[in-house]
């Protein structure tokens, strides 16, 4: 026996005391642990009540699963009839299919609510003035920053998974079974995973043990819970994204492709972050073709990744790719076959905190609903000033680039996208660099060094006040939108300092 009191300094080596043997050592072989010894629970109802869960407690949930999503209905759908009230609940984003939240807001369920975007019944309901308490809108980053120092504590995740083993390696795809459920990343559920209290992963799924590759370790999982329905698989995934034929966004792309390689950005080595939208996809396309003029590689593609990018990797053009969200099932598929194509999380990503992919980015193209003439750019309230999209990376991605293009028609039907101001600050005019229309650029003048390089590539260069005032003159000064005071959203910078404010629509006015 060990005399600890003999020990110099003991009180500051250990404080566990001494040895007092090892416990009952396994002798059953691996298939009789496998089914006697795991986290797989019988029921979601039991997992919820094994985690401790109480009133006035925060649970989260990611979005791979899109507007296919089951999850998020099912679970609050269970903790309503559960008799549970007064929950935070802090989804990375939310979408149309999840309208069933409004009635659990009403019975008082759910009473606060964090995401970086909402949309359909959900976001007409709450911008009409549904929650007592302003919905918090944060970037993708800036969520990653605010769960890893505690300014928002989640007590449970729960994390729907494709495919899950019976001690927790969760992944966002199976390799036993083609035809399953697919989602790609779990990248947004790796930050819930790891600093979350709880986990509970839900999956239809169950795989033998180990499930690697994995997106979500073992060690991260408290809780396995098998149901016959996690999602809609149309609705979570289709196949490639498809390529634009709109000639006013073959046109935005042509020239914002042109813009990267007038403004030196386009190099053998360089880094780059698409968007998903029609003209950012096209813009690749535009600098696929410079890249095999110039027999340039791109070292890494990052964010939320398209089959083109996967496509453009598997070609040699692409050297890693790292991917937060698969956007498409041809992205979802390199990610499960191709070793260069990694899983990251929204911390590696994008957290302001700490060193993040996005800060290493050449370049950034990024769509917009708004700009104004001080470069402000409103990706999350419609020209109605209904919650109608969502921050996602925009903010970190213009931010982190040293070269942040947005992308825009100058109209949209009758609405104008250039403005005098817009309606919700979601990026600040100071880090968006360049701004390309179908019918000009503007350079923000903070930027001195890209407008003389842009112009000395023969591209002529307008003042934004010039694009907006085009804009008005082909569809005229639109009315302004009529808010009442209260306030329904705040937005947070990826710093996590607020930003700017939603108020509640007046429709009575």
């Amino acid at each position: 026996m060990v005399e600890l009191n003999k020990i110099p300094h003991i009180n500051e080596i250990s404080n566990h005391g001494a040895f007092a043997g090892a416990g009952q050592k396994k002798t059953a072989t691996f298939r009789e642990r496998y089914h006697q010894q795991n986290k797989v629970v019988p029921s979601l109802e039991e997992a919820i009540r094994r985690t401790g869960l109480k009133d006035g407690m925060t649970i989260s949930f990611h979005h791979h699963f899109r507007n296919g999503d089951h999850i998020i209905n099912m679970v609050v759908d269970k903790l309503a009839e559960m008799g549970y009230k007064n929950l935070t609940l802090a989804a990375s984003s939310l979408a149309s299919v999840h309208a069933p939240l409004v009635r659990h807001i009403k019975n008082g369920v759910i009473t606060h609510i964090e995401t970086s975007g909402l949309r359909g019944e959900l976001a007409e309901e709450i911008s009409r003035g549904l929650m007592d308490c302003p919905v918090v809108f944060r970037s993708h980053g800036g969520r990653a920053s605010a769960i890893r120092s505690g300014d928002l504590h989640i007590d449970v995740a729960f994390l729907g998974a494709p495919s899950c083993d019976p001690y927790g390696n969760a992944n966002g795809y199976s390799r036993d079974d083609d035809d399953g459920i697919a989602c790609g990343s779990l990248g947004y559920a790796r930050t819930d995973a790891k600093y979350a209290d709880n986990v509970i992963i839900i999956t239809n799924h169950l795989v033998a043990y180990p499930n690697a590759p994995w997106a979500i370790p073992e060690y991260d999982v408290d809780y396995v819970v098998l149901t016959d329905d996690i999602g809609d698989p149309k609705g979570i995934m289709s196949g490639a994204t498809r390529y634009t034929k709109d000639p006013k966004e073959l046109l935005i792309a042509k020239t914002a492709a042109n813009v990267i390689e007038a403004t030196g950005y386009l190099y053998d080595g360089f880094s780059m972050q698409m968007g998903s939208g029609g003209a950012s996809l096209a813009t690749a396309r535009f600098l696929r073709q410079k890249m095999l003029d110039q027999h340039i590689r791109c070292r890494f593609a990052l964010g939320g990744i398209t089959g083109q990018i996967t496509a453009m990797h598997e070609e040699g053009l692409i050297d890693r790719v790292l991917d937060v969200q698969s956007f498409d099932l041809d992205a979802a598929l390199s990610l499960k076959n191709n070793h260069f194509h990694h899983q990251i999380g929204a911390t590696y990503y994008a957290s302001h905190m700490i060193s993040a992919a996005v800060d290493q980015l050449d370049f950034v193209i990024l769509s917009a609903l708004e700009i104004d003439t001080d470069f402000n750019v409103n990706v999350l309230t419609g020209s109605d000033g209904v919650i109608r999209g969502a921050i996602g990376g925009h903010p970190d991605t213009a931010e982190g680039a040293s070269l942040s293009v947005v992308v825009a028609p100058l109209t949209r039907g009758r609405i104008p996208t250039i403005v005098r101001h817009v309606n919700t600050v979601v990026t600040p005019g100071e880090v968006v660099d360049v701004v390309v229309t179908e019918q000009g650029i503007a350079v923000n003048p903070r930027r001195p060094d890209l407008k003389e390089k842009i112009e000395a590539a023969g591209l002529h260069v307008f003042t934004i006040e010039q694009l907006q005032r085009r804009a008005e003159a082909l569809v005229g000064v639109p009315e302004p939108i009529r808010y009442k005071d209260r306030i329904v959203g705040v937005v947070m910078y990826r710093d996590n300092t607020i930003i700017d404010v939603v108020r509640e629509i007046d429709e009575d006015a």
